[in-house]
């Protein structure tokens, strides 16, 4: 396999993991939250921090720097419409992730010390719950965008 394929190939591979990861994340913390369960709520949190920290981190580094690769191998400019959109996209998704990661930390963070005291969640915990869920919905959408963008390449 030369190298190109090589990189496309980790590429597409890790597009899946970081978008698989974030939802799948976003999707128990989602219902460990409606469930109600102080100490799962907790134990979740502390996984989707895990989650982020070893699988969606490193692929959201990666993404860029194989893109450009292969940009800069394909003849593709930033001028074309659908890479300068990804990037935007990609932009914007990175804007509401990196709050995203604070927010699911300190929920952790408050979860753990709750389930722990056996305490309830208070109001600050429901407030950055509220946040992360609605920074997740702009961030997914625009995943889902940008590979619209990038298998179809729209002039």
């Amino acid at each position: 396999m030369d190298s190109y394929l090589f990189i496309k190939t980790l590429h597409i591979l890790s597009s899946v993991l970081m978008v698989g990861t974030g939802f799948g994340s976003a999707f128990y913390l989602f219902f460990a939250n409606r469930g109600g369960k102080v100490v799962a709520q907790a134990e979740v949190a502390r996984l989707v921090v895990r989650a982020d920290l070893w699988f969606t981190t490193p692929a959201v580094i990666f993404q860029p720097l194989s893109g450009l690769w292969l940009m800069e191998q394909t003849g593709f400019s930033f001028s074309q419409f659908w890479i300068f959109a990804t990037l935007a996209l990609y932009t914007l998704a990175a804007c509401c992730w990196l709050p995203v990661l604070w927010l699911q930390h300190r929920m952790y963070r408050i979860a753990d010390a709750a389930a722990r005291s056996g305490a309830e969640l208070g109001p600050v915990y429901w407030r950055y719950a509220k946040y992360w869920e609605y920074l997740g919905y702009p961030a997914f959408v625009a995943m889902l965008a940008i590979y619209g963008l990038m298998v179809f390449k729209p002039a």
